[in-house]
Formats: structure tokens, sequence, C-alpha cells
């Protein structure tokens, strides 16, 4: 009504209401009435902003590059940014002008020319493969940017998604990377062939290390076999020689034995001779008759009877007559068992 209206900002935004082209009140989540006509409301944004950026850079090997990501970034001195820019308002709360874009491809610009130096002292393998470095490079490039800071704008951080090359050198390096990584597969099998083959050829190696060792063990049991057979040969034939040197002992006390034997034997038969002879000498001048007499007794009257009849065949001359009955014949063919 009457051109005053009423406007509130949120604590975010640092608010400069202007009159007749004096500042009249500042700061931080303002809100007052003003009248339209005489009145110039700048918003200024203090929240952290995230704009994404992509721009093309050369390499050392004059190879074309995209570098792609992200700059988190807040205005912390709105006094300077609205002496660069202009964030006016309607009572709408809408921009008069798209400053805030420039500001963003002012960022952009910053960042292009922060990181261009390093881009072009490296080649497109190293551009590809540093991403913590470009990121690195862009942060302090442009925390340091004396076109920020007379902004006044500080850069919170920088995020770097992505460095890639043309589509026809990444195919090529893929490529070559292909055939790179495809090498050392095939160096891996080699070398996992090879590995296995070393390690056959120690596996072999130890089986015939083991069956030297054996066979080294067995002639060794073989040896000491017969070293142990020799021995018990050599304990044998000692042995052997043991007995046939105690029985030539006993053969020869038994030749001395029968000897002393055959000569007892001898003594005694001598002994017996001359036992014989002296009674011989005893016997021999005594008749025979008489010794036959002695001998048989008188209890066998066959003997009597036969002594008789030879004495009679002595002396046949003398005998006249003799008769011999039968029943005495009969008696002297009988046998004492008969008698």
């Amino acid at each position: 009504m009457f051109g005053i209206n009423y406007i509130k900002f949120d604590p975010q935004n640092y608010v400069i209401h202007y009159r007749n082209g004096k500042i009249l009140k500042q700061g931080k989540g303002l809100s007052f009435f003003f009248f339209n006509k005489f009145s110039s409301i700048v918003s200024i944004p203090q929240g952290s902003r995230d704009i994404p950026f992509i721009f093309k850079d050369l390499t050392k090997d004059y190879q074309n590059v995209s570098i792609q990501g992200q700059i988190t970034f807040c205005i912390t001195e709105p006094l300077k940014t609205n002496e660069h820019l202009d964030f006016t308002v309607n009572k709408n709360k809408s921009y008069l002008s798209n400053d805030f874009e420039k500001l963003t491809q002012r960022l952009t610009n910053e960042a292009q020319t922060s990181i261009s130096s390093f881009i072009h002292k490296c080649t497109l393998k190293e551009a590809l493969s540093k991403f913590d470095e470009v990121e690195k490079k862009l942060l302090e490039g442009l925390s340091e940017s004396k076109v920020l800071i007379d902004l006044g704008v500080k850069v919170l951080s920088v995020s770097v998604l992505g460095v890639s090359a043309d589509p026809e050198m990444a195919r090529a390096l893929e490529a070559k990377t292909r055939e790179s990584l495809q090498q050392e597969a095939d160096k891996a099998i080699y070398d996992r062939r090879n590995f296995a083959v070393e390690q056959e050829r120690k596996i072999k190696e130890s089986e015939l290390n083991t069956e030297i060792a054996v066979e080294e063990k067995q002639k060794q049991i073989i040896e000491k076999k017969m070293e142990t057979d020799l021995s018990k040969q050599e304990n044998e034939s000692k042995l052997k020689s043991l007995e046939m040197e105690s029985e030539l002992e006993i053969e020869e006390l038994n030749k001395k034995l029968v000897k002393m034997k055959a000569e007892n034997q001898k003594e005694e038969a001598d002994a017996k001779g001359y036992e014989l002879e002296t009674i011989m000498k005893t016997y021999r001048d005594i008749d025979w008759r008489i010794l036959n007499a002695l001998n048989a007794g008188s209890e066998n009257a066959k003997n009597n009877i036969a002594l008789a009849f030879r004495e009679l065949a002595t002396n046949p001359s003398k005998i006249g007559n003799l008769n011999i009955s039968p029943d005495l014949i009969n008696a002297l063919m009988k046998t004492d068992n008969e008698v």
C-alpha cells in the first residue's frame, strides 16, 4: 500500500538495504519494511555452494585432456562481493541480474588457470594418473587466487571426478594398456608355468634324492648284513675251531686213556699170565688124573667111569675080558636131566 512493502530473509543471506544510494541497514537474516520507490535491496547468499566444472587443456605431448570435477565454495566477505557483482533483488527476492552465474564462471576460469601450467608439464599418461596432484594443485591455485580473494570468495574443497583423453586417444591407450595387460598376463602365465616346472623339478629332485638316500640306506643295510654274516661266520668258524680243538684234546685224552688202558690191560694180562704160570708150575708135576679128579669131584659118576675106561684103554694088553652091560651104556648116554 502506497509502495511500502515488507520483506524477510533467512540467516544464510547477507542483506544490505540501500536508500537513495546509502546503506540504511545490513546483516544476516534481516526483515524490514521498505519503500519500493527509493530502496534497493542486496541479498548475498553465504551458504556453501557446489558448482561442477569441466574444461579441456593440452598436455606436454600435445594431447587434449578433459578435467571434470566439483568446487565447493562460500562467500565469506559479502561487502567485497557486493563491490564487484550485483546481487540486487526485487520485493519477491528474485535477482535482477545473473551475476551469480558470472561468479561461478569466474571460479571455473580460475580453476582452469590454476591447473593449466601443471597440465602443460605432464604427459598424457601422467595427467591421467595424477588425480591427487591435480586436486591439490586446483585447491592451492583457487585458495591463492587474487580474483577470488577480491570477490570475498573462499574455496572449501575441490574434487576431481575424472581426467580423460579424447575418445580416439583413449581407445589407443586402452588398446596399448590392454596389450600391456595381456603381456603382463602372459608373463604371469609364463611365470606361473615356470614356477610349476621349477616346483616339479624340485619335487623330482627331491624324489631322486629320496631314492638315492633309500638306496644308500639299503646299501648300508646290505653292507651291515654282510658284516654281520661275516662276523657270524667268523664266530662260527672260531666256535668250530674251538670245538675241533676241544675234540682233538678229548681224542688226545682218549688216546692217552686207551693207551693207558692198554698198558693197564697188558700189565693186568702179564700179571694174570704170571699168576697162571705160577699156578701151572704148581700143577705141572701133578698127575693129570689127580687133577681131573680134583676138578670133577667125587659126585659125578660118569666122569669116574670115563676115567676108568680111559685107563683101560691105555693098558689093553693087560685086560683079558671086559663086559659092559647095556644098562651101563644107557646110563652113560643119558643126560643129567634125564637121570
